[in-house]
């Protein structure tokens, strides 16, 4: 059965549009190169980062999507919008597998009048460079003039109850004018506002300075923790106050490490490294050891070695009350206790299971118990279900990355 829209890449991504396009009417199909996703969708499962509930997608199935592993059926569709991975790559960069992956499975079913769309993080210059030249070889067809070809960067805000996809303003860079206006017509049926970029290679640019922007900040704040720690200055109230300055401030909050999809880009082919993100970089990966360091001497201070202490780590996600821990620093902080020779445990709603070092974690079923019961309590995430209050009288020692215990109820980062 024809399709209006083909999602290509059903993850973090890919899914979110496909449920946008739905929720707006359009008739869609969501394709993966590896088969299983779409597998587990048709049987109502939802993906293991949690990005949508089961009652989500069975919406979704209840209405106009119809997940595939018929890569043919891409051939029957109005549009195709690539949303495949971007890991990082060994040199520092993006690696690009699955982008191609993705455009030679469409390539070979592209017909005449298509409009192709890539909203995975890419390097500037890919839409009109690689994904051009893969579809065109693939399919004998010419971009811009066969075929309508775009950018446009993905910005989900997982889990936000006050960002939704039709309240973002969607960024478009096509081919030609008229590719862009292609690109137009159909994101202004799923967004309040599109926003046109002079052309694809600015608007990736938008995606590389967006995450960028956001590592960066999250370093200067982090720095800012470890500064105020050995000042015996109270960070929280710091950014408390300077958050009331009306221009020129953004408030960041420090953490544990920066987890999620969006990676820092710190290298673009031969192009020279963004030094500042490449410092952030560094930054930000040394706040798991920072944490760690924050533990051991903690306990000390209260008579006890990290070796043979139970320490009881809270969210092991990356973000609030969602099930993804992609990125998350959780799993090198319990490595690193592990090291010092503590028992590590966990609790995390979202979470049922946790292996480290391919060895499973013990995870606590009473937050309470568990929490009176360890020597230390470290929360990594802040989810809503978790009374810090009241954690904070159980706990026996509370150390809080996230400042969102109430001052003086515990030790803050």
């Amino acid at each position: 059965m024809p399709a209006d829209l083909a999602v290509i890449g059903l993850g973090h991504h890919g899914l979110p549009l496909a449920q946008a396009a739905v929720a707006a009417g359009i008739d869609t199909i969501g394709y993966d190169t590896d088969p299983r996703p779409a597998t587990e969708l048709a049987a109502g499962r939802p993906p293991v980062d949690g990005s949508l509930s089961t009652p989500e997608i069975r919406r979704m199935l209840a209405g106009r999507f119809r997940p595939t592993t018929n890569p043919a059926e891409l051939g029957r569709v109005r549009t195709a919008v690539l949303c495949a991975p971007t890991p990082p790559g060994p040199d520092g960069g993006l690696d690009l597998t699955a982008v191609e992956d993705a455009a030679r499975a469409l390539a070979a079913r592209l017909r005449p009048h298509t409009t192709v769309l890539l909203e995975s993080p890419v390097p500037p210059g890919t839409t009109e460079g690689l994904l051009r030249d893969l579809l065109e070889a693939g399919s004998g067809l010419r971009a811009g003039r066969d075929f309508h070809l775009a950018y446009s960067p993905g910005r989900l805000d997982p889990g936000s109850r006050t960002h939704g996809f039709a309240g973002t303003p969607k960024v478009i860079g096509g081919l030609t004018p008229a590719c862009t206006e292609s690109a137009a017509a159909f994101y202004g049926r799923l967004t309040d506002k599109v926003v046109r970029a002079r052309g694809p290679r600015e608007a990736e640019t938008v995606k590389l300075l967006e995450t960028n922007f956001r590592h960066v900040n999250i370093a200067l704040v982090n720095e800012m923790a470890v500064l105020c720690h050995d000042l015996g200055v109270d960070l929280w109230d710091v950014i408390r106050c300077a958050e009331t300055k009306p221009f020129g401030f953004q408030a960041f909050r420090p953490g544990p490490g920066v987890g999620g999809h969006g990676v820092p880009v710190e290298r673009l082919g031969d192009h020279r490294p963004l030094r500042l993100v490449e410092l952030a970089g560094e930054v930000n990966e040394r706040m798991p050891q920072y944490v760690v360091r924050r533990a051991a001497t903690l306990l000390n201070e209260h008579g006890k070695s990290a070796r043979g202490a139970r320490v009881l780590l809270l969210g092991i996600t990356y973000k609030p009350d969602l099930a993804d821990r992609q990125g998350s620093p959780a799993d090198e902080i319990a490595r690193r206790l592990m090291d010092l020779g503590a028992a590590v445990s966990y609790h995390d709603p979202h979470v049922p299971h946790w292996r480290v070092r391919d060895l499973p974690v013990p995870r606590a079923d009473s937050l309470y118990e568990a929490a009176a019961h360890a020597d230390l309590t470290i929360l990594l995430q802040h989810h809503r279900t978790y009374d810090l209050q009241g954690l904070s009288v159980k706990a026996q020692l509370l150390l809080d990355t996230r400042g969102a215990t109430p001052a003086g109820a515990a030790h803050r980062l």
